[in-house]
């Protein structure tokens, strides 16, 4: 009799094989670490084959485990498209999907609202980290796809939206903060690039600063901009209401470039439904 394979269960095994963890599957899948330990065995014995090489720190793939993921990942991207073009209930499929903070915050809710209007069984699950720690989770595959800035706009033809970085402060001007010949800032942490645009701008311009406050938490940020003990750097969609965008003297920062980037994996109908979306909404928010 032909074996028969189980597609939740591969579904499973790529998942771990994106990840490394048995643990951190277990979240993705919604499952307990023992569901998800049975799982894999049971396709393990369907297959007879060891799939994976276990150790205190995770799991790795073995030489058929390598084999078998470039089959299950075709296996079930042709299962999504199958059941999108065939089904009347449209698209299916779930998306782990990246970005950084300040993005999130100015254009994901009109994003996600207007793409679960189209596709309501399309799944989306969000993880927020800044663009350097976001290539690092496509690289491994644990988000399907981003948004990663880049330092400058017209680096790419790629670029879906410029961004500019402003200044922001508690008050409309600079002077008002009344923070005498160094100017304290509140930043992302150093390997941010709007650390980077912030502190490369002001040793251009010839003013003296003091990094106050560092972090890669925006509310921190905002928070610290809130208090009129700092200024800080933000795009300018990400900027409350309640804060100022601060000009000369200060000097004009860059503007960034957002792209769409993509796990190195191949895309299911739900991923490529969903960046194609980004694309045509994100430059008109």
């Amino acid at each position: 009799m032909q074996t028969s394979l189980d597609l939740r269960l591969m579904a499973t095994f790529v998942r771990a094989a994106q990840l490394g963890t048995l643990s951190a599957t277990a979240v993705q899948v919604g499952r307990t670490q023992s569901a998800v330990t049975m799982q894999i065995q049971r396709l393990e014995d369907v297959l007879g084959q060891s799939l994976f090489h276990r150790s205190g720190s995770g799991v790795s793939l073995t030489a058929s485990g390598a084999r078998f993921l470039a089959y299950a990942e075709r296996i079930l991207k042709l299962h999504d498209e199958a059941v999108s073009a065939l089904s009347d209930k449209g698209l299916h499929g779930s998306i782990i999907f990246g970005s950084p903070e300040d993005y999130l915050i100015a254009f994901f809710p009109t994003i996600l609202k207007t793409f679960g209007s189209l596709y309501p069984d399309v799944e989306i699950k969000v993880v927020s980290a800044p663009t350097v720690e976001l290539r690092g989770l496509l690289n491994s595959r644990q988000v399907d796809l981003a948004l990663v800035s880049t330092p400058n706009a017209t680096d790419s033809a790629d670029v879906v939206r410029p961004e500019p970085l402003v200044w922001v402060g508690s008050k409309p001007t600079l002077e008002l903060h009344d923070f005498g010949e160094t100017i304290p800032m509140a930043l992302p942490a150093s390997n941010a690039m709007d650390h980077r645009a912030a502190c490369d701008a002001m040793a251009r311009a010839g003013l003296r600063y003091k990094i106050s406050y560092a972090s890669n938490s925006l509310a921190g940020l905002i928070a610290v901009a809130r208090s009129g003990m700092a200024i800080s750097v933000m795009t300018k969609e990400a900027v409350p209401s309640d804060l100022y965008i601060l000009n000369a003297p200060l000097p004009q920062l860059s503007t960034l470039g957002i792209l769409i980037a993509y796990a190195d994996a191949e895309r299911s109908p739900a991923v490529e439904a969903f960046a194609e979306h980004v694309r045509r909404v994100l430059p008109t928010l």
